[in-house]
C-alpha cells in the first residue's frame, strides 16, 4: 500500500556483515517488505530470540500495511481519498485518519510551517496536473476528536490533504511503539527511521551520499548509555534529488514551499536531521531543504535538535556542531 510513491533519500542502517563483534554493537534479526509505496525494514536485537523476533516483525509489518491502506491518497477508496474527495465542510474521519492528521498538526509547530499537509494541489499543479494556482491553507482546517480517536475535520470544501512523508514518519513511531517488548528497535519505514536502544548498545546509521551509489556523507552512531533507560531515537532525510522532473524548461522537485506554493529554490540538495522521534526528524528535514542552509540551521537550532547533516548545491558537507559526538570514527 503507498502513501506517497517512490524511494526517499535514505538513512539506512549498516553494521558489520561478519567478523568479530564490537561491544555494544547491534548485529540484528531484520525483516525487509515493502509498504508505503516503497521498503519497509524492521530491525529487532533479538539475543538468541530470533523466532520471536520474525513473529513480531511481521506482525508489525501486517499493522503497517494496513495503516498505510487507509492513508494512501493513490487508490480512491482509503480513508484519506474520501476525504479529499467529500465536497462537505465537515467529515468524520476514522482513527488512523485522525491520528494521522493531529500529526500532521505537530509537523507544521515544529517545522514552523515548512512541513505543511495542505499543499496537495500545490504538488500536483508543480507536476502539471492542475492548471489554477494552490498555496498553503494550513490555517483553514481544524480538527476536533470524538470517541474512541474518531474525529471530524472541518475545511473549506477543495482542501485536499497530502501525508506523505508525515504519515510514514508517524507510521514509523506507531509501530516502533508496538515492539515495546524490545529493548532494541529500529523500524525504517521507507527511509524515517524510529529507533530505540537499549542500555550499552547502539545503531550504526549511514547517511546515504545522493551523488553516488553505495557510499556515505557520514556514519551515525546513535545509542544510549549504560546504567539507563533506552533511548529514543529519529532519523529522517528529505532532499531535491529523488522526485525531479522538467516543466517548460525547468528542473522541478516535490518540495513544496508554502510560502510560494512553488518547488522550493534552496541551496540545500539533502538534510538529514536526528531528533526524538521520527515525526520530528522528518518534519524538520524537510524544513531545512526548503527553507536553504542559512535559515534552515538557523531553524535546526531553535528546535534544539539532536543533529543535522546537510549537503548543499557546492558540494560541501555541513553539520550542527551538536552532530559531532553522534558520528562514527
Amino acid at each position: 500500500m503507498t502513501i506517497a510513491p517512490g524511494a526517499q533519500p535514505n538513512s539506512t542502517p549498516i553494521w558489520p556483515l561478519g567478523g568479530p563483534k564490537a561491544p555494544g554493537a547491534i548485529v540484528p534479526a531484520s525483516l525487509a517488505t515493502t509498504s508505503m509505496g516503497g521498503r519497509l525494514v524492521i530491525h529487532l536485537d533479538a539475543d538468541g530470540r530470533e523466532a520471536d523476533a520474525r513473529r513480531d516483525s511481521r506482525r508489525v509489518a501486517a499493522r503497517i500495511d494496513r495503516w498505510a491502506s487507509r492513508l494512501t491518497r493513490h487508490t480512491n477508496d482509503s480513508d484519506l481519498a474520501r476525504l479529499n474527495a467529500d465536497p462537505e465542510a465537515a467529515v468524520r474521519v476514522r482513527a488512523t485518519l485522525a491520528g494521522a492528521l493531529l500529526a500532521g498538526i505537530a509537523a507544521a509547530e515544529e517545522s514552523e510551517g515548512f512541513a505543511d499537509i495542505t499543499l496537495l494541489d500545490a504538488r500536483l499543479r508543480a507536476e502539471g496536473k492542475l492548471a489554477h494556482p494552490a498555496a498553503s491553507r494550513l490555517g483553514d482546517w481544524r480538527l476536533m476528536r470524538g470517541r474512541r480517536g474518531a474525529a471530524i475535520v472541518e475545511r473549506p470544501p477543495g482542501l485536499h490533504f497530502d501525508l506523505g512523508g508525515v504519515g510514514k514518519g508517524w507510521l514509523a513511531d506507531r509501530s516502533l511503539a508496538l515492539l515495546a517488548e524490545w529493548p532494541s528497535a529500529l523500524v525504517d519505514a521507507d527511509g524515517d527511521l524510529a529507533i530505540r536502544c537499549a542500555p550499552g548498545k547502539w545503531w550504526e546509521i549511514g547517511i546515504e551520499d545522493p551523488r553516488t551509489s553505495d557510499s556515505n556523507l557520514a556514519v551515525l552512531r546513535l545509542g544510549s548509555p549504560a546504567y539507563t533507560a533506552p533511548t529514543l531515537w529519529g532519523v529522517a532525510t528529505s532532499g531535491t534529488s529523488i522526485h525531479r522532473w522538467t516543466a517548460g524548461g525547468t528542473v522541478r522537485h516535490h518540495l513544496i514551499d508554502p510560502r510560494t506554493g512553488l518547488p522550493a529554490v534552496t541551496d540545500v540538495v539533502q538534510a538529514t536531521v536526528i531528533a526524538g522521534s521520527a515525526l520530528r526528524a522528518e518534519a524538520l528535514a524537510k524544513a531545512a531543504v526548503i527553507a536553504g542552509s542559512v535559515e534552515g540551521f538557523a531553524l535546526l537550532e531553535r528546535a534544539r535538535v539532536r543533529g543535522a547533516v546537510l549537503l548543499n548545491t557546492a558540494g560541501e558537507v555541513q553539520a550542527l556542531p551538536v552532530t559531532m559526538p553522534l558520528l562514527a570514527s
